[in-house]
């Protein structure tokens, strides 16, 4: 039951605190919230984002207003896109009086596919996510974050095999910094096109011969992913810093083939 207006009740965050130690970053985590986000071709796709929202606390103060976290996103309506998340962050730091924070969404985002000879159409699911961020004394950036799922095939085991070559399922994680909008879409094709091959939701037996021979005629090492893919990310002028990491599901190994490669383009 909600307190009479009449009644004082004290605001404990706002009390000074003598420890005199500014908190980086203090807020929510783990927060899920369904979303209307705005696509590349400007459509909207509905999704449920797991949020993190933190703001910069100065030494001075004993707390930050948790509530207002979660009445700022009760008070959102619309569609939002990536312009639209710096009007989220500066409101956010706006209603809790800081100068620096950080809103992170985490979301599935689908993207529908053709299969490469039949045609047939199904959907496949990508993880991906926005970090937007602006710490004290600098302008805010936006990050964008896609992890695709891609086959890749070892050129060793092609080599020297009498037969075929082992194969297996990897995921290509991007993370780069804007400086102008991006697709999600745009970012996934990217590292796509530099695995051995993509995969599809849905696939006939004549797609199923051409993703074989596709993987089999473009072999990768977990290296060579990463260092395709830099390439692409260097020469696009919407990036401003990047990450490209690899991990293959080895099929004939217990563990994992790990790359990660990074850089900022100039």
């Amino acid at each position: 039951m909600n307190a009479p207006e009449k009644l004082f009740l004290p605001d404990v965050q706002s009390s000074p605190d003598d420890r005199l130690l500014a908190i980086q970053k203090v807020g929510v985590k783990g927060l899920r919230c369904p979303i209307q986000l705005l696509a590349a071709n400007g459509d909207s796709q509905a999704t449920v984002a797991t949020l993190a929202m933190t703001v910069g606390l100065g030494p001075a103060i004993k707390g930050t207003h948790m509530s207002r976290f979660i009445e700022l996103l009760e008070e959102r309506r619309g569609v939002l896109s990536q312009e639209g998340m710096f009007r989220l962050l500066e409101e956010m730091l706006l209603r809790l009086d800081a100068s620096s924070g950080r809103i992170e969404l985490r979301f599935p985002w689908f993207i529908r596919k053709q299969a490469p000879v039949s045609g047939v159409e199904s959907l496949l699911d990508y993880d991906a996510a926005f970090v937007v961020e602006r710490e004290e004394g600098r302008y805010p950036t936006l990050t964008l974050a896609v992890t695709a799922p891609v086959t890749s095939l070892c050129p060793c085991s092609k080599k020297i095999a009498d037969y075929g070559a082992h194969n297996q399922r990897s995921l290509i994680t991007l993370e780069v910094r804007l400086n102008a909008m991006l697709g999600i879409e745009e970012l996934v094709r990217i590292a796509e096109d530099e695995a051995s091959c993509e995969v599809f939701g849905l696939l006939k037996r004549p797609d199923e011969k051409w993703v074989t021979e596709r993987a089999y005629d473009n072999p990768k090492f977990v290296e060579d992913l990463v260092r395709d893919i830099a390439l692409r990310l260097m020469k696009e002028p919407r990036i401003g810093e990047w990450k490209v990491i690899s991990e293959n599901f080895e099929s004939i190994h217990n563990h994992s083939a790990y790359a990660e490669l990074h850089g900022v383009n100039v």
